[in-house]
């Protein structure tokens, strides 16, 4: 009886080693513990070359971009942060219009939530602890998140949007909760795009508010002491032309897409067709998951060391 409870004990152990040592290899699999994911309503990708904008500038000389990440159509909000955060076309998640508080075509696959599977959910799926947030100024953007797979969902109160309130819930967040998946989307520049219009000197003068913004972010991902296991991701849902969006000019669906920080390459402008869609696999390759079959995106593997 005492050998036989030896060789239990034994085994019990072997197993308990073994499942300890695989989860410690899928973790090394992992490319960093932390993304920043930062969305710009209405950034078109005209305007980098001519915005002063430091803070962006200095994620692209660090990491990789392209200023060709198209757009799905039509070229409106609700559609593409869908089709962004759900990584599939809008045939499928089924959000079609600007109006993301409704879809007009039946999601094709509901894994949970009542909602089609979001990368904030899958990563809730993988790991059950983690922090994941998501703080906004348009209020559309609380449908296409799934918000029961977050840890914390905030819209910024709607007399203070437009103000640099946004920035202070975000460095705030940051710096008392260190999300391992983090989104801070802001309404502008489409907001000046709609009111002065797109390519004006108001536009510039926008973004250059917007990239402090950006800045003070990555300065509170110093100050949570989490900036060396982080990656950033700034990226927008579509351009605009004259005082609006919607449509197929490549001001409205050229958008820009800049990943730098842990385990991304110093590798400047990449030539790989990229979508919309493409974004939250590539998230997901971030912390070694795999992307669900009905999503149509493709992670930009190019991008890693």
């Amino acid at each position: 009886m005492n050998k036989l409870l030896i060789w239990i004990t034994l085994l019990i152990t072997i197993v308990a080693f073994t499942s300890c040592d695989q989860y410690t290899k899928t973790n090394k699999k992992q490319i960093a513990e932390h993304v920043i994911y930062i969305g710009l309503d209405g950034w078109g990708s005209y305007s980098v070359d001519k915005a002063e904008m430091p803070n962006v500038k200095a994620l692209m000389a660090e990491g990789c971009w392209t200023l060709q990440k198209r757009a799905v159509l039509p070229s409106s909000s609700g559609v593409n942060w869908a089709s962004m955060f759900m990584g599939a076309c809008p045939e499928l998640h089924g959000y079609t219009t600007w109006d993301s508080s409704k879809h007009e075509i039946p999601e094709r696959v509901i894994l949970k939530n009542n909602i089609f599977p979001t990368m904030f959910q899958l990563l809730r799926d993988a790991q059950p602890e983690a922090e994941i947030g998501c703080i906004y100024e348009w209020d559309g953007i609380k449908y296409v998140i799934d918000t029961l797979s977050t840890s914390y969902h905030e819209m910024v109160h709607p007399e203070k949007i437009y103000t640099d309130e946004m920035a202070k819930m975000s460095v705030k967040y940051i710096k008392e909760k260190k999300p391992v998946l983090g989104a801070f989307i802001f309404d502008n520049p489409d907001h000046v795009g709609h009111d002065t219009g797109h390519d004006t000197p108001e536009y510039y003068v926008n973004l250059k508010v917007l990239d402090g913004y950006i800045g003070e972010i990555i300065q509170a991902t110093k100050d949570a002491g989490i900036y060396e296991n982080c990656i950033f991701i700034v990226t927008s849902d579509h351009g605009g032309i004259n005082k609006g969006h919607g449509g197929k000019t490549l001001e409205e669906i050229n958008t820009p897409f800049i990943i730098a920080g842990k385990g991304i390459k110093k590798g400047g402008e990449f030539q790989e067709s990229m979508m919309q869609f493409d974004c939250a696999p590539t998230v997901l390759q971030i912390f070694d998951l795999e992307s669900p079959q009905v999503w149509t995106g493709r992670s930009m593997s190019q991008v890693f060391e």
